[in-house]
């Protein structure tokens, strides 16, 4: 029986999504990607689930859209120039996903995979994962926001140092450029990622979800405008705070604090 693309594991409201093509790097093969998708409009309908955690099966993360399907034209995903294009890309199920992403980076993350990697909201690097961005190499351009975002993340001569060689970089760097939130040693990579989903799931969550989205969609904004937003969407929220609910909650911060303190 052939071993299906992508897997997905529920337990304790923490979705696990797996790129499953070790062989291939996890390629990203016009079949992976549409299980992306498929698997990311399931998840979005689960409101058990509050968390996902998406990593690679055996020593990458993802090789990167599967060059051998672009140069038989079969994966048309990368080079599609139609209206549509934007809604069928590989990270658009990821960008359109309204809770908690965390990228549990185990290997190489390599230009489509690397566009896939910084489509989540949290990455926790192994000390084996390496970052490349080779779409000027192979000769094509980036079209999921991989030459907007990463300049706003690590600085824009950073970026084009990545981009404009199709260098590798390695955890390490990654993580002192701001790329990725923390390097752990790879057997302690999921387990990392799953406390911190955990911690995620202590808070409200519908608060998490409308705080994602706040600063997702101030993240593209001017500043000046993206405090507008926060202005607006507080006021519209406050009108439904409870004091009562407030102060129940208090509690339970003060009591968490003092345990992170000890």
């Amino acid at each position: 029986m052939t071993e299906p693309v992508i897997l997905v594991e529920k337990e304790d409201q923490i979705a696990t999504v797996t790129l499953n093509r070790p062989k291939a790097m996890n390629a990203l093969s016009g079949e992976l990607i549409s299980a992306i998708a498929d698997a990311f409009a399931d998840l979005k309908k689960d409101r058990s689930v509050g968390v996902v955690i998406l990593t690679g099966a055996g020593r990458a993360f993802s090789a990167g859209v599967d060059l051998k399907e672009l140069a038989a034209g079969k994966n048309r995903n990368e080079t599609r120039p139609d209206d549509d294009y934007l809604d069928n890309h590989l990270s658009t199920p990821l960008l359109n996903f309204d809770r908690p992403i965390i990228g549990a980076i185990n290997g190489v993350a390599i230009t489509g995979g690397f566009e896939l990697a910084i489509a989540c909201d949290i990455l926790i690097a192994s000390t084996q994962a390496r970052f490349a961005d080779t779409h000027a190499r192979v000769g094509i351009l980036p079209g999921a926001q991989l030459s907007q975002k990463l300049s706003r993340v690590i600085g824009i001569y950073r970026a084009k140092e990545i981009s404009l060689t199709g260098n590798f970089i390695t955890a390490t760097q990654a993580e002192n450029w701001g790329l990725v939130n923390r390097v752990v040693e790879p057997d302690e990579l999921m387990p990392t990622c799953r406390s911190l989903a955990k911690d995620i799931l202590t808070c409200p969550g519908d608060m998490v979800r409308a705080y994602k989205k706040l600063i997702d969609d101030g993240f593209h904004m001017a500043y000046g405008d993206g405090i507008a937003l926060e202005l607006k969407t507080t006021r519209e929220h406050i009108q439904s705070v409870k004091p009562e609910i407030i102060a129940g909650r208090r509690e339970g911060i003060l009591e968490r604090g003092r345990k992170q303190k000890d």
